[in-house]
């Protein structure tokens, strides 16, 4: 599959960064300094204007865009490209001081001083107000300038407000989520629990920790309308946009896998998605883990629009000074993992940030340029090699890749069952349960799609679902067609609890899975971390070699309506009961894996799938532990990512691979591909 680039007049993979020329501009000499590094390093596309409202607006009314015609100017000069922001995130004290209803106020009912970032009310029509201005200002100027490529609007969305403008709002979106009719309202959130019931729409408030904080279906609306208030406001910022320069792609950078915002919703209003990525690099868990992490996360990104490619916004090229320990990228890691997002799916390396301020909380964080201002540091050249490498690959500009395996996170889902106490609540690991059924598939090289519950399940072969506490209308029925149609669906423990207002299913858990899964779920048992369990495989067929897994933090306790056992408990009181089970429906088969354990369980479970499903893999050899290959694809050459996550070398077998070109290298590989410690390669078949 190919798409378009993400702007056609500029058919390359994009590598820059957030450049902020209004921290340097009384300082002689230092843009012209910049466009020779830029040059220098190989960076085409610099994100400008994030937090500059003050530098465009210095006082209300009155505006100066001197300077970034200049920029402008200058980047078009050089050959680059600006991906120009809208600056809301940060807003001028001016505005603050004058209009003081547009700081935010926190679930205490106490409104926030003027300060940090994103400290504002979404719902404010004189916040709205002020950003159309601005943006239309921006628009209006630039819309003709030729080194616009992508709008970057506003910048990591996050947090809530709880001022009267907002409860108002609240209010209103819930009359319209149930028809004005209060009494529908009671039933979804279950008020006559502890006496909660209301009586009149006034009386409802957002959840406080001073105040209504435990009703579930109550915290899970809130959520939900924090979410469509944050998109309506980022659809207030780009109207200006829209109306001077429909055919600029607008974008706002999210931040990974973060709790606050459904982006399954969000990312339908945007031309293309983008995310900011930091991770942990070196951590003593392991560099491998982490990889399989953030390659989980880059594969949300690209399932996001259906497999359209996405941006790498910010990445730092040394370390993130906000982490508990700042670690420095070792040699080949920025490389590597630079081209880890490409192979995921994504169309540019872009950085936080260009030149490390000379103030302030980000002096220290990583950044192209540091404070001694020259092209001879590490890390520079670290850039510089990474550049030369994307103007070898543009070839890959626009593909994507077509999963026969499928991942469903979805954020409602996790924001309910992180709520739900029980189970055992000092271990729900809902993301992390699903990064680790998805590492198997990492290891072995199978591509994976990142979804929700409400994407389309046609054309996998494998649906897993881990944990799929909710299941919202229409879900099990579209599950239980993919199955008929001879799918292969896996769920786990704790699946089919609660309905989309997180109300229990009557009559039986899993609830509108149980007829698809063929069990009843009777029990769930919390186990302490010095609990000793295990399960036994015993029947043929569902792993290979091992027979035995430690049960550890939750387990199932169900029983076999039609679905046959594969596996029981061996300790406890329901030592003997079923630990896994299969049911046939229609042309397929569905799982249900009862128990958490230490993940050597779902690598041999899921290394037997995908041998059984023939899952299309990226090359067909066994990869050395460490070493992944992710592929992307026009639908006639493919493009095979080889990453060594390792600090030794490593060597993939490709002789049944035939002949391939590597293509940072230009050489032919046929037989043996070496990788050095932390290296990649990319090749083409």
């Amino acid at each position: 599959m190919k798409y378009a680039p993400i702007n056609p007049k500029f058919p390359k993979l994009l590598h820059g960064g957030d450049y902020n020329p209004d921290q340097w501009k009384d300082i002689p000499g230092i843009w012209d300094e910049d466009m020779r590094l830029m040059n220098l390093s190989q960076c085409n596309a610099m994100s400008v204007g994030i937090f500059s409202w003050v530098a465009l607006e210095p006082e209300e009314g009155k505006f100066d865009f001197t300077w970034l015609d200049e920029i402008m100017d200058r980047l078009a000069a050089n050959n680059a490209y600006a991906v120009l922001a809208t600056p809301s995130g940060a807003r001028p004290a001016w505005l603050s001081q004058k209009y003081p209803e547009v700081l935010r106020v926190g679930s205490n009912r106490q409104r926030n001083l003027h300060g940090i970032r994103h400290n504002h009310c979404y719902t404010s029509p004189i916040y709205r107000e002020k950003t159309q201005i601005i943006n239309r200002k921006l628009a209006e100027r630039y819309k003709d300038h030729p080194a616009l490529l992508v709008w970057h609007i506003s910048n990591e969305y996050s947090g809530d407000c709880h001022c009267e403008l907002c409860q108002e709002a609240f209010r209103n979106w819930l009359k319209v989520r149930y028809d004005g009719d209060l009494n529908k309202l009671n039933k979804a959130w279950w008020t006559t629990f502890w006496s909660h019931t209301y009586t009149d729409w006034s009386q409802i408030e957002s959840p406080s920790v001073i105040g209504e904080q435990l009703v579930h279906g109550h915290n899970l609306d809130w959520k939900r309308f924090v979410t469509d208030q944050t998109i309506d406001f980022y659809k207030n910022e780009i109207i200006p946009l829209k109306e001077r320069t429909p055919e600029i792609p607008c974008t706002t950078n999210f931040m990974g896998t973060y709790d606050g915002l459904d982006y399954w919703k969000f990312a339908k209003e945007l031309d293309v998605v983008s995310w900011d990525n930091y991770p942990q690099w070196h951590h003593p868990g392991g560099d491998q883990i982490i990889a399989s992490e953030v390659g989980f996360v880059h594969d949300i990104y690209r399932s996001l629009k259906g497999g359209k490619p996405f941006m790498l916004m910010e990445s730092t090229p040394s370390m993130t000074n906000w982490q508990e320990v700042a670690k420095l990228k070792r040699p080949g890691m920025h490389l590597l993992s630079s081209l880890q997002a490409i192979a995921h799916g994504s169309d540019t390396v872009q950085y936080f940030q260009w030149r490390k301020s000379r103030g302030s909380w980000e002096k220290l964080h990583g950044a192209v340029v540091d404070h001694c201002g020259h092209e001879n540091t590490r890390v520079f050249k670290d850039v510089t090699q990474l550049g030369e490498a994307l103007n070898k690959l543009d070839v890959i500009v626009g593909t994507s890749v077509e999963p026969d395996v499928a991942i469903i996170y979805d954020w409602e889902n996790r924001w309910a069952f992180n709520e739900a106490p029980g189970l055992n609540n000092s271990h729900k690991e809902y993301e992390q349960t699903c990064k680790r059924h998805y590492q198997a598939f990492w290891e072995k090289g199978v591509p994976v799609d990142v979804i929700n519950m409400d994407c389309e399940f046609t054309g996998y072969k494998l649906l897993i679902a881990p944990i799929l506490y909710m299941v919202r209308p229409g879900v099990a029925e579209r599950i239980e067609k993919f199955v008929q149609e001879g799918g292969t669906f896996v769920t786990t423990y704790c699946s089919g609890v609660v309905n989309e207002n997180d109300l229990c299913f009557l009559g039986g858990f899993p609830g509108p899975l149980r007829k698809l899964l063929g069990i009843w779920d009777e029990e769930t048992d919390g186990l302490y971390d010095n609990d000793q369990n295990s399960v036994t495989i015993i029947a043929d067929g569902v792993v290979k070699n091992k027979r035995s897994y430690q049960v550890k933090q939750i387990c199932d306790l169900i029983h076999c309506e039609t679905a046959q056992v594969l596996a029981t408990y061996d300790g406890d009181f329901y030592a003997g009961q079923p630990a896994l089970t299969v049911n046939d429906f229609g042309k397929g088969k569905a799982y249900f894996i009862a128990f958490r354990n230490n993940n050597d369980f779902e690598h041999d479970f899921y290394e037997n799938l995908m041998e059984h499903l023939d899952l299309r893999r990226a090359l067909q050899t066994e990869l050395p532990s460490g070493v992944t290959a992710q592929l992307r694809s026009d639908g006639e050459k493919d493009y095979i990512f080889v990453m060594n996550f390792t600090k030794e070398d490593k060597v993939v077998n490709l002789k049944e691979e035939g002949q391939l070109k590597e293509l940072l290298s230009g050489d032919v590989v046929v037989g043996d591909l070496h990788l050095q410690g932390y290296d990649v390669k990319v090749l083409a078949r």
